[in-house]
């Protein structure tokens, strides 16, 4: 169990105290068998703030805006255009539109917070080179589990999105494409490169299953390496030089966690828009457009 002690514990014993940017969140305290880590702590407080924004805007919502709501409808309005950009249909955006937005705060209100100048709160917990400093909060998203866990979440819902969209057998042959295999038997007299082209089919839609875990390995690793990379770079600024130079990498900072929240968004929206899309029904309405040409 960790224990709070006060800062001055370093002049009474001489010892040193630690402050060192770990791969992993720090437990900051226990409830029975659940462990509480600071990176989770913060996570939670962003969805709090998400949620007091939510009902703060829905409260104040009015026929003519005022300055919070005015900000969040241009927000929302510039969003909603770049998710068309991806889905090129309104009707698929408004339906992906409130997760990919939600998700979207939620990074980036955990990339905030790992920001703020409050360090100095924390706990100092004996180890075994002295005291080790550990801070209340830390940005959820420099927590591998926490991004893991938002990348399964993107993964899992765009294959359900796709099979509310599309259908389940749709969705299956993807990855495990019997139709190409039972094409072997009814087009091998027409055809006989079939019996290349049809094994083919079927081992592209098993690297299309194997591509669902890269996925998630991508997402999650992508996030979680730019943001603790950026924490990192901040606490070793501090260090060298305290006062001034660390300030313009704050900003850098900011504005990279904008970036990697707008990207794991983006990239959600066109995973939606993937599964949702009927490959079958395109190819043969491209059939049917070329020997509509052809006859003409």
């Amino acid at each position: 169990m960790i224990e709070a002690k006060e800062i001055n514990v370093n002049t009474e014993t001489g010892g040193e105290i630690s402050y060192e940017t770990t791969l992993f969140a720090e437990p900051v305290f226990h409830t029975n068998n659940f462990t509480f880590t600071n990176a989770l702590v913060t996570s939670w407080l962003a969805v709090l703030i998400i949620i007091i924004l939510a009902v703060i805007l829905r409260k104040k919502l009015k026929e003519v805006p005022n300055v919070l709501q005015n900000v969040f409808e241009i927000v929302v309005e510039g969003a909603l255009d770049l998710c068309d950009q991806v889905t090129n249909n309104r009707s698929l955006s408004v339906i992906v539109f409130p997760i990919a937005i939600s998700v979207f705060f939620f990074i980036l209100i955990n990339n905030w917070l790992g920001l703020l100048p409050i360090g100095g709160l924390g706990l100092l917990e004996k180890g075994e080179h002295g005291l080790a400093f550990i801070p209340f909060l830390r940005g959820g998203t420099a927590d591998v589990n926490t991004t893991i866990a938002l990348a399964i979440m993107a993964v899992i819902g765009a294959n359900l999105f796709g099979i509310f969209s599309i259908g389940i057998w749709k969705i299956f042959n993807k990855y495990v494409n019997l139709k190409a295999l039972g094409q072997i038997f009814t087009k091998i007299k027409k055809d006989k490169t079939i019996i290349i082209v049809a094994p083919i089919t079927f081992f592209v839609g098993l690297l299309e299953l194997v591509g669902e875990f890269a996925k998630i390995a991508s997402l999650s690793f992508r996030l979680f390496g730019n943001v603790f990379a950026g924490e990192v770079l901040l606490a070793s600024m501090a260090a060298i030089f305290a006062y001034i130079l660390p300030i313009p990498f704050v900003f850098l900072e900011i504005l990279v966690g904008v970036i990697q929240a707008l990207i794991f968004s983006m990239l959600l929206v066109v995973y939606f828009t993937i599964s949702a899309t009927d490959h079958d029904a395109h190819d043969e309405h491209e059939k049917h457009e070329e020997n509509v040409v052809v006859s003409v």
